[in-house]
């Protein structure tokens, strides 16, 4: 059995190719059959309501809203709870299968056994 992977990202479309390389590395993993947890913190967590992942592009770059499809087929995706309220974005703006959730869910997930965890 592959080993659980939580991947936070913690920038938003201002630091382009660290958000494209979170959401690569998490939909990576999970097509490899790895279980993904993917966390938006920060500016991030924009890309949990829909239209913001499909608006975003990074030459050479597969589209963040086929990334963030594959982690949802397979995956769990959440935004950080204060990082949700930060921005006045609450759970009916979210795209589905999107949650929102706080830090003790998050330390949970990666205090797991046998979990990865990586932050962008």
């Amino acid at each position: 059995m592959a080993r659980s992977l939580v991947v936070k990202v913690t920038c938003g479309a201002e630091e382009a190719e660290r958000l494209n390389q979170g959401f690569t590395v998490a939909a990576a993993a999970a097509a490899a059959g790895a279980e993904v947890s993917l966390w938006l913190t920060g500016e991030a967590a924009w890309f949990g309501v829909p239209g913001r992942a499909e608006d975003f592009t990074l030459d050479l770059a597969t589209p963040l809203d086929q990334l963030l499809s594959v982690v949802l087929d397979s995956g769990s995706v959440t935004v950080c709870s204060q990082c949700a309220a930060r921005r006045g974005i609450v759970e009916a703006d979210l795209r589905e299968g999107v949650r929102i959730a706080g830090a003790a869910v998050f330390a949970e997930q990666v205090l797991g056994d046998g979990v990865q965890a990586l932050v962008y």
